[in-house]
């Protein structure tokens, strides 16, 4: 059982719990369709702290993902305020909430949202040229990440020609590039074997969990249960064990 796994204890306690990269108060969010309202997080409470990689495990359907997309700016809470990185992310619109996702967080994707017409060096660059790098030098730290995730070879090939597993670690290096302040992943072992998804944990923890930085992970995969420094479940919309630090 989830209560049963012992969190990491890299960091005293008083430093994570002095600075919470991610503040979530009452967090609900409202779904309608023809009429139709479902209602996906019923009033979350949640802090992710600064140095930490945070597990978010559940049953599927219970707002893990829905979470963690208004977390990272990608929708709008229904009520309830969502302080991210010391911005309050209501107070941020158009191209500002652009500009903050570009410069501080990076996205996993769990259907990798990789562009189709891009080979894989050009969609990790993505980010670093969003933010004014030069082509030369994104692209050059780009088959550099690439390298980083065994794909070295594979940086001039389009994501039609790379497999499941390739392309999850393409989104990966594209998310890291930037060493974003807050790292947030849906699933990034999901498609990946056991050394694989081993490699990436591992990535994750060195590059993204640092003093400053946080990662939230969401994940059925067992197996990297050991990697996160916090394990928090959720369950009907609700976190419903290790909200509280």
């Amino acid at each position: 059982m989830i209560a049963t796994i012992a969190p990491r204890t890299s960091l005293p306690v008083a430093k994570r719990l002095s600075q919470p990269a991610v503040s979530c108060q009452g967090v609900t969010k409202e779904f309608g369709i023809n009429g139709t309202k479902t209602l996906a997080l019923r009033g979350v409470d949640l802090e992710v702290f600064e140095g930490q990689l945070t597990l978010l495990v559940g049953p599927s359907g219970c707002g893990k993902t829905t979470l963690i997309s208004m977390v990272a700016g990608l929708l709008n809470p229904t009520q309830g305020s969502i302080v991210v990185l010391g911005t309050d992310l209501a107070k941020l619109s158009g191209r500002g909430l652009v500009e903050f996702r570009a410069n501080n967080i990076g996205f996993v994707f769990q259907q990798y949202n990789l562009l189709p017409t891009l080979s894989a060096a050009e969609n990790a660059a993505v980010p670093l040229i969003i933010t004014g790098w030069s082509r030369t030098k994104a692209f050059a730290s780009a088959r550099a990440m690439l390298s980083l995730v065994g794909l070295e070879h594979r940086a001039d090939n389009f994501p039609s020609q790379l497999s499941g597993g390739e392309q999850q670690r393409v989104a990966i290096a594209r998310a890291l590039i930037n060493e974003p302040r807050l790292l947030v992943c849906d699933e990034p072992t999901s498609a990946l074997d056991a050394t694989s998804g081993q490699t990436v944990m591992e990535l994750i923890r060195r590059v993204a969990v640092k003093p400053g930085r946080a990662v939230i992970v969401v994940t059925h995969d067992s197996r990297v249960f050991g990697f996160g420094d916090r394990i928090v479940e959720m369950s009907d919309g609700r976190i419903s064990a290790g909200g509280d630090q």
